[in-house]
């Protein structure tokens, strides 16, 4: 039974009351703070599971629980998705190298409320090439961003995003998306990175969701691990980035839960 109530359905979407958007906010805030003291771990010969036990760590000392952890069978609290793995890396053994890509996904629970949030991170010395797909995403991400107001069309956040990426010569995967948060890991709508302009539901206020696109060099193929089950690799092996926030509708325009300015600098959705 769901802890928090008093909210409305719509189009089968939870439209959040003020009570629960500040107890989403503060736990999107903690996700933001565990993810940039995650990120600063990243240098060549940290392991992954070096960062899991960190993110495990720091959310305990907030009294909040990690998300993942247990989540249909995910074995660890954070995800760790390093160059050819476009999500869901579990973390282990393995050792981050000068020039890898690495993206770390953060979902916190606090008081009952959700907060998701990731960033892909520079390891060492990284090729232009690399750092130019990470910026593309970054932009593709802010993009979908622009599209999150008062009845807008939902499709119209994959639209833009799919437009400016391939643009860039790059492509978006279709096999994962974004997806409403707050009040449970994963709720409707599921946000689309691609796709046609002017379909889907009416943004309303009180809603809050995911924007996530991943971005690959080659094909936006995937192809999901089948020994574990979780680890999902570019289908050509190519490398892949991704960047993420948890954000409300508002009249006004998007409101970034998860934005963390010592991590990702100044905001320009501000109001």
């Amino acid at each position: 039974m769901m802890k928090h109530k008093g909210h409305k359905v719509v189009d089968g979407i939870y439209i959040k009351t003020e009570e629960q958007i500040e107890g989403i906010r503060a736990c999107s805030q903690l996700a933001g703070r565990i993810l940039k003291e995650l990120g600063e771990m990243v240098e060549p010969g940290i392991t992954t599971d070096e960062i899991d036990e960190r993110c495990q760590e720091l959310t305990a000392m907030a009294g909040a629980t990690p998300a993942p952890l247990g989540y249909k069978g995910f074995p660890r609290s954070v995800c760790v998705s390093v160059n050819e793995v476009v999500c869901h890396g579990i973390p282990g053994e393995r050792v981050l190298m000068d020039g890898d890509l690495v993206n770390i996904d953060v979902t916190p629970i606090l008081d009952g409320y959700y907060g998701d949030t990731n960033f892909t991170f520079l390891c060492g010395d990284v090729s232009e090439k690399n750092k130019e797909l990470v910026e593309v995403t970054r932009q593709g991400l802010y993009k979908g961003i622009e599209q999150v107001f008062a009845g807008n069309r939902l499709s119209n956040i994959g639209f833009k995003i799919q437009k400016y990426v391939e643009k860039k010569g790059y492509s978006v995967v279709r096999d994962y998306t974004g997806h409403g948060v707050g009040l449970e890991f994963h709720e409707a709508p599921t946000v689309l990175h691609y796709g046609r302009p002017n379909k889907g539901i009416k943004l309303r206020p009180g809603m809050v969701f995911t924007v996530e696109p991943m971005v690959n060099v080659g094909s936006w193929q995937c192809e999901l691990d089948r020994k574990d089950g979780w680890t999902v690799y570019t289908k050509d092996r190519k490398n892949s980035a991704q960047f993420e926030h948890t954000i409300l509708v508002t009249e006004e325009g998007p409101e970034i839960l998860t934005w963390y300015e010592p991590l990702w600098g100044e905001n320009p959705f501000a109001k």
